[in-house]
């Protein structure tokens, strides 16, 4: 129980026994105790002096002695201007941990009942997964194990983006250059490979754009110029080609069906190569090119019932002036999907499937007028679950050098990134030199471990809604608030514990009294499950990841200036094994949530 629940019924009984009163719950709101001040819990005396009718230092010294009186849990009290500063007993925090000690799923808050799908992820076919997917992926997933431990049925889901103009330009390179080469014949990994000629299309395409340019006459207007090469691009013979690909395929021209199935198959083997590596699942995937049909079936819907309308080219839209908007195309003249009714169809399949109760798209901020629209656009249709759709923007990963360009083939790729990771991992716990007594295949599992938990911790710990810059040497540091610096945490606790156990000493709860560097990390434990459930509704992992590293700190100072195993009082020295048996739960489960891995030694 947390200081602040454990001490309002008993402020509010001193009050009605003071003063014959019963107060209103809004009145009494404990908060922590500032650092300056001594205490651990604060009650604001202002807000009861229409109750008592007396100053506000008369009024908190009457509580404060009151409670102090009473209850053996409150050990003393100060008033600093109106301020009743309560120090709460040896009893309170012995019967906190053991509360914390004895509690099989501490942490995880009871059942809601309410179902919450989770998307997350969201690739395109036509390249790898890069650096800033990693971000949407360790976000996702770690917002999904939040919210189950929030009580939530937890439904993970991921919309894979496997048509339209951007597939074809890479099937349309791959016809033009490929020379019938596969992911098989030249040894490349499926996605990889397909993205290669994502990127060549684009090459062609600056190259057919600069011939056209060239014809013309250039501009000395910036603007103009701009718009003529823009003009220029949409001309270029590649580009039309891929427009007329996309046509054919949405028709159902079995060539273009056929080879979009097998360069999609490619894909998928890769994507899911990553997946595995980062040790994330779904558990249901969609398609872009099932869900369009039903998005493009209810868009016309819609505007048989004047919801939307046509314009003169054939086009469909939605007119959203009204709303302080603009109008938004659902259907191109050419009767062709846009990324917008996909996700109505998709919306719309998910809900009639699951029913949830929040609909999360983890997407990035560049998005964020996007899915206002979306949700406008499904209230406008009637869906009266649109209003559960929540839209979890974060900021883009940059590196020091600025954005990433898919289409220029300027991407940081995740395989690479997660295999940097491993290396310099690696290379990091070899300089240490303590691993002598492992296995080869034990090192092995140790450096995947450390090096996903580095990049796992670096990109999650920055609060979602801010952008990040990447930093893989800062990343994988051994000190700091780095996923190293945890699992090198927690290996130690693990290793103190192997050490007892062989020794036959037993990590039990003895009721022995508690240092003052003991109850400030039973404090920072006790706000374990109250942290999970602000994370849960800030949405944020980055609250879990910070208060792991706060544990660990905590900890590590802990043990740097008080012995453990060398404690002579029997009843003290098992105490101390039980309180830091419970640390390394603590953090597992901590950090299990962001998708990081603890190591027993390392």
């Amino acid at each position: 129980m947390t200081p602040d629940v454990f001490i309002k019924p008993l402020v509010a009984e001193a009050i009605k026994k003071l003063y014959a009163v019963e107060p209103e719950d809004k009145l009494i709101q404990p908060q922590p105790t500032r650092k300056e001040f001594e205490g651990d819990i604060t009650i604001v005396a202002f807000p009861l002096l229409r109750i008592s009718r007396k100053s506000p230092q008369e009024t908190a010294e009457e509580i404060g002695n009151y409670l102090n009186a009473n209850y053996v849990e409150v050990a003393s009290y100060n008033v600093v201007n109106g301020f009743l500063n309560l120090k709460l007993s040896q009893d309170f925090w012995k019967k906190c941990f053991r509360e914390i000690a004895t509690t099989k799923d501490y942490g995880q808050l009871p059942s809601s009942g309410k179902t919450v799908m989770v998307e997350f992820s969201s690739p395109n076919t036509n390249k790898p997964l890069h650096l800033g997917h990693i971000r949407n992926i360790l976000l996702g997933w770690s917002v999904s194990r939040l919210m189950e431990a929030n009580g939530h049925n937890v439904v993970k889901t991921n919309i894979v983006n496997d048509r339209g103009i951007h597939i074809c330009k890479s099937m349309l390179a791959w016809l033009q250059c490929a020379n019938g080469a596969t992911p098989k014949s030249t040894g490349i990994k499926g996605d990889h490979f397909v993205g290669d000629y994502y990127v060549k299309f684009n090459d062609i395409l600056r190259e057919q754009t600069a011939v056209i340019l060239a014809k013309g006459e250039p501009c000395a207007d910036k603007e103009k110029e701009k718009a003529r090469a823009k003009e220029a691009e949409k001309q270029a013979p590649v580009q039309l080609e891929a427009q007329q690909m996309l046509r054919k395929w949405e028709n159902g021209d079995t060539q273009i069906v056929d080879l979009w199935k097998t360069m999609n198959g490619w894909v998928y083997e890769g994507f899911d190569q990553t997946y595995e590596r980062l040790g994330v699942d779904f558990d249901i995937i969609y398609y872009e090119s099932d869900t369009y049909k039903l998005g493009k079936k209810t868009v016309l819907a819609g505007l048989e019932n004047g919801v939307f309308e046509k314009h003169s080219d054939g086009s469909v839209w939605c007119d959203l002036t009204p709303d302080g908007l603009d109008q938004k195309l659902l259907l191109r003249s050419d009767g062709t999907s846009v990324y917008m009714t996909q996700d109505i169809g998709t919306a719309q399949e998910r809900y009639s499937k699951y029913h949830f109760d929040q609909m999360v798209y983890v997407v990035g901020d560049e998005q964020n007028y996007h899915f206002q629209v979306l949700k406008l656009i499904l209230s406008k249709l009637g869906f009266e679950w649109a209003k559960s759709i929540y839209h979890m923007s974060y900021g883009m990963v940059e590196l020091p050098e600025g954005k990433m360009k898919s289409r220029e083939g300027t991407v940081v790729d995740a395989d690479d990134l997660l295999q940097t990771m491993y290396e310099t991992a690696k290379e990091n716990s070899l300089e240490l030199g303590k691993l002598s007594d492992m296995g080869e295949e034990e090192k092995d599992a140790l450096f995947e471990m450390l090096g996903l938990g580095a990049l796992k911790y670096f990109i999650i710990k920055v609060d979602p809604k801010k952008k990040m810059l990447f930093n893989p040497k800062e990343s994988i540091d051994f000190n700091g608030n780095t996923g190293p610096f945890i699992q090198y945490t927690h290996a130690r606790i693990k290793s103190i514990l192997r050490k007892s156990s062989a020794d036959g000493i037993k990590a039990e709860v003895t009721g022995a009294d508690f240092l003052d560097k003991e109850i400030e990390l039973i404090k920072i434990l006790n706000s374990f499950p109250t942290k999970i459930k602000e994370a849960g509704e800030a949405m944020s992992p980055a609250l879990i990841a910070n208060y792991c590293y706060e544990l660990a700190k905590e900890f590590n100072q802990y043990y740097h200036d008080y012995s453990i195993l060398r404690e002579p009082d029997e009843m003290v020295r098992s105490q101390r094994l039980a309180l830091v048996a419970s640390v390394a739960e603590v953090l597992v489960k901590g950090m299990d949530i962001l998708g990081i891995k603890l190591p027993e030694r390392m």
